[in-house]
């Protein structure tokens, strides 16, 4: 079965450069907003492995979904009133995970991102007012425009839902390695040719892989950013007692020694290798 047709204009928004301006109008007031560091690692979903955004939309969804069926049974118009509050009240954490998440996004990506917010907007706009036709009795109107914020909010979705699925915003991009690479320990370079304390890439067959070394101990990481794939190699080595790299594209910060994210946008780990030298051979393995 082949694709719908309507839904080509979508693709089209991806390359709908007369967006940048907004988008960078929106980004910087994002940035300006969502400043600290840790707010922006909670917003991420940091903490919990994966974005916050998708949790974060169950509450508005749901609350708007559940009024419309009440709506539906009579008698239930102050469920039904409360519904729509509480769904209009929870947008605004759900929007401040989207735009942390939206702000650190590649361009294409945020064309599409920002008409997906302007729909969502209208949505909780049509909703606010239904709410306030609902308080004042009437009830007829705040159902109409109910149902126009349900519409707003589908088309919303099937936008989050290409973004995050046919554009891949959210995945973790680090996720392939392990099917990709073959079980045991894989010979993949000479000690004596990684010089220490730089960051490093070497490939096993065709992945690349990040190497630090200190002395005769060697740090093995995946080398595509788990975020959007960055190339690690390129970017800022934190030194310390415990180091650190920093992503060239997004800024993501992830522990050498584990691959643990430090500082997203990242919110997936980069895959670890053990390492050996074996008769001055660095051989790397994936746990497991």
């Amino acid at each position: 079965m082949k694709r719908l047709p309507l839904l080509k204009p979508i693709d089209d928004l991806e390359d709908a450069a007369v967006l940048d301006p907004a988008v960078a109008a929106v980004r910087k007031g994002v940035n300006s907003v969502l400043h600290p560091q840790w707010l922006r690692d909670v917003l991420h979903g940091v903490p919990i492995g994966h974005a916050l955004h998708p949790l974060l939309i169950l509450a508005p969804a749901g609350a708007w979904l559940s009024a419309a069926a009440l709506d539906l049974v009579p008698g239930t118009e102050k469920a039904s009133r409360m519904l729509v509050g509480v769904g209009v009240i929870s947008v605004v954490p759900t929007a401040a995970a989207g735009f942390a998440d939206w702000s650190e996004l590649h361009p294409q990506q945020q064309r599409v991102g920002l008409v997906h917010w302007a729909v969502n907007l209208v949505a909780t706009g049509l909703y606010a007012a239904s709410y306030v036709q609902r308080r004042r009795g009437r009830q007829l109107s705040g159902k109409v425009l109910g149902y126009a914020g349900l519409t707003m909010v589908s088309a919303g979705g099937y936008l989050g839902g290409h973004l995050s699925y046919a554009m891949a915003a959210g995945a973790n991009h680090a996720e392939d390695v392990p099917h990709l690479l073959p079980d045991g320990w894989q010979p993949l370079a000479p000690l004596d040719d990684v010089p220490e304390r730089t960051l490093q890439q070497r490939y096993l067959q065709d992945v690349p892989v990040l190497l630090y070394r200190r002395g005769d101990r060697v740090s093995a990481l995946s080398a595509r950013c788990s975020h959007l794939s960055g190339p690690l190699a390129e970017g800022t080595l934190l030194e310390g007692d415990n180091p650190c790299v920093v992503c060239p594209w997004h800024a993501s910060v992830f522990e050498i020694e584990t691959g643990e994210v430090v500082h997203g946008p990242a919110t997936s780990p980069q895959h670890s290798f053990r390492t050996r030298v074996v008769d001055g051979m660095i051989e790397v393995s994936l746990p497991g």
